[in-house]
């Protein structure tokens, strides 16, 4: 082929991984809104669900509160909170790892 001269089937297949990289990218996104992740504070106290997206969708105590210091209980939110931040970024790592494996950039580049 000389210079000027376009590649058709190049441009084929360029299409065509760019329609797979937009589906795959659709189901990434699908995903990371609907995956959830439950995490506990260390004590046990406060359960939180949250998604790959980092959208907290549940927020439950486990124990009663009524004889627990306020600030023991605002620590365990906040522990729990923090935890449920990492574990929708763990989640969203892992679902991106997984949906996009066929598209690693090439070693070296």
């Amino acid at each position: 082929m000389s210079r000027g001269e376009i590649d058709e089937a190049w441009i084929e297949e360029a299409v065509r991984r760019y329609r797979r990289i937009e589906a795959l990218q659709a189901e990434f996104d699908r995903a990371v809104a609907t995956v959830e992740v439950t995490v506990r504070s260390p004590d046990g106290l406060v359960e939180v669900v949250v998604t790959a997206g980092g959208r907290i969708t549940d927020v439950r105590f486990l124990a009663p509160l009524h004889q627990r210091n306020p600030r023991d209980v605002a620590g365990s939110v906040q522990a729990a909170v923090t935890a449920a931040a990492d574990a929708a970024q763990w989640a969203r790592e892992k679902l991106h790892n997984e949906t996009f494996a066929a598209y690693r950039p090439l070693a070296g580049a």
